[in-house]
């Protein structure tokens, strides 16, 4: 809900600017002192939601969800009176008064409800500050920043079945080979994949390498080709002309395949061969766990080691949660009491065989994002699924 309150506010700040204009200010009969006490109030919920927006509570929502009713409302009176006003463009002084006394008086209701959940939120705050000083904290101190996390596909706990891989894909078989990566959401299967894709023996070993992601709808030719022609391997205009099975078998060919469904990787692997990806055990996962929030495989920290290992043992092992937590934990402050906190929370985001945990712990990144760029992702809904997103650098 903060976000919607946030996102409403934006907006009225919007407009409160808009009317502020010099060229719509001499069109318009306001008050302009009363207008910048709003906008002073609006700038200061903004910074406030931006501040506080991850303590959740039901206060908290409660308020958040009627300061986006009173921005909304508030945005909606201010569109009325200056569209009225520019419609009227009477020049009786008697009807400028009455238009103005109008907006005034609008515009003082709706400062009062602005202040109304003002000082509502600074009880509530009041309240997390009470409730801060009686915890005890024992506090690490990083510097001004915190440390860096490893920002390359983190192979902890997978060296062997990465080996494996590229074993299998530099086999000297001279047909066609498949080699499907099975598991569960969160498993791992990219990253292996991924490194796999970028291994030195794999490099030298294969002229052309392509990478691509294909969902439930596609063509074969149309993948390849468009990999081909963009690589520069062939030209466009004789590529109607080719034959796509002469392209791919008997000359030394490997397609490496994820998928979380073992009927589709069963029919796919050379007599129904396929690698598994596993859960990581405890030490494995505390070993990503510290790559992941201090780029490095151990704890510089000893206060923090035991609920560190507390967190990682509650990801069961899905590498996925690692990561994002991990992600999580290297950008907030080194406290017990907000690892304590993460430790008694991490067991609800992730559920063993549950696909749909994948979502809950991505969620978390997104929680954890400043307020202003969380409706950011509202705009991905109009991007295609699978289309290339053009980015100016």
């Amino acid at each position: 809900m903060a976000v919607a309150a946030y996102s409403s506010l934006v907006s009225l700040m919007h407009v409160l600017d808009n009317v502020q204009h010099p060229v719509r200010r001499h069109q318009l009969h306001l008050d302009t002192d009363q207008i910048q006490s709003l906008q002073e109030k609006v700038e200061f919920l903004q910074g406030f939601l931006e501040l506080h927006s991850q303590r959740i509570s039901p206060e908290m929502e409660d308020l958040a969800k009627r300061l986006a009713v009173a921005a909304d409302e508030a945005d909606d009176i201010i569109d009325f009176h200056v569209v009225n006003q520019l419609r009227e463009r009477s020049q009786d002084q008697s009807l400028h008064m009455v238009a103005l006394s109008s907006f005034c008086q609008d515009i003082d209701n709706i400062i009062e409800k602005l202040d109304s959940i003002m000082k509502k939120l600074m009880v509530v705050k009041e309240e997390w500050v009470d409730v801060q000083e009686q915890r005890p904290i024992v506090s690490v101190s990083v510097g001004s920043t915190a440390l860096p996390s490893s920002d390359k596909n983190t192979m902890v706990g997978f060296d062997e079945r990465l080996l494996q891989v590229v074993d299998e894909l530099t086999r000297d078989e001279f047909d066609l080979q498949i080699l499907p990566i099975v598991g569960m959401g969160g498993i791992g299967k990219t990253t292996l994949a991924q490194n796999a894709f970028d291994h030195p023996y794999i490099v030298n070993r294969f002229d052309i390498r392509i990478w691509f992601t294909i969902s439930q709808q596609y063509s074969v030719r149309e993948i390849l080709l468009k990999y081909l022609i963009n690589g520069k391997k062939i030209k466009a205009s004789v590529a109607d002309e080719l034959d796509l099975a002469k392209l791919d078998n008997r000359n030394g060919c490997r397609i490496l395949v994820t998928t979380r469904l073992l009927d589709v990787a069963r029919p796919l692997g050379f007599d129904n061969h396929y690698l598994t990806v596993n859960f990581l055990d405890e030490d494995k996962s505390w070993d990503l766990l510290c790559e992941k929030v201090f780029a490095q495989q151990s704890c510089p920290y000893p206060e923090l080691e035991e609920i560190g290992r507390e967190i990682a043992k509650g990801c069961r092992g899905l590498p996925l949660a690692i990561v994002i937590i991990g992600g999580l934990l290297s950008k907030s402050d080194r406290t017990r009491e907000y690892w304590e906190f993460v430790e008694e929370n991490v067991s609800s985001f992730v559920k063993s065989g549950d696909d749909e945990s994948c979502l809950k712990i991505l969620s978390l990144s997104y929680n954890s994002l400043p307020l202003h760029l969380k409706p950011c992702f509202l705009y991905m809904r109009v991007f295609p699924e699978d289309d290339t997103i053009k980015a100016s650098s």
